[in-house]
């Protein structure tokens, strides 16, 4: 499944925002993101129509197994491509800030390879 590079950042903040506090609302989304809520709250709307997540009635948000399928990916690719150029020699602020730009570019093969790489040797 392709999905913009927004989506995917969404999605992925939603699963960091829940793992990090237990729930999720928009207006902690918009505040990880520095987006307004009005923003969020669209987004949310189309999130919920494309079945990535579901709104309770309290206004918490949850993935679905669609939505935490791709969050959890891109997550994975975030934190693998970090460690990757913090192995290299890159500080951590800027291998985290440069991983979030290559996690939604880079070909499975070659992020396969990458975790191959640091599994192999023990960097991850």
């Amino acid at each position: 499944m392709q999905i913009k590079e927004s989506a995917e950042n969404y999605l992925e903040t939603i699963l960091m925002i829940k793992n990090k506090k237990g729930y999720v609302r928009s207006v902690d989304i918009a505040h990880e993101l520095s987006f307004t809520k009005p923003s969020v709250s669209v987004a949310m709307k189309s999130f919920r129509e494309q079945g990535f997540i579901t709104v309770d009635e309290t206004g918490g948000i949850s993935l679905t197994p669609k939505g935490m399928e791709i969050a959890e990916m891109v997550y994975e690719r975030h934190q693998v491509i970090a460690r990757a150029l913090i192995a290299l020699g890159v500080d951590e602020k800027t291998a985290y800030e440069d991983s979030c730009k290559i996690e939604h570019d880079i070909s499975k093969q070659s992020f396969e390879k990458i975790k191959e790489h640091l599994i192999k040797y023990h960097v991850i």
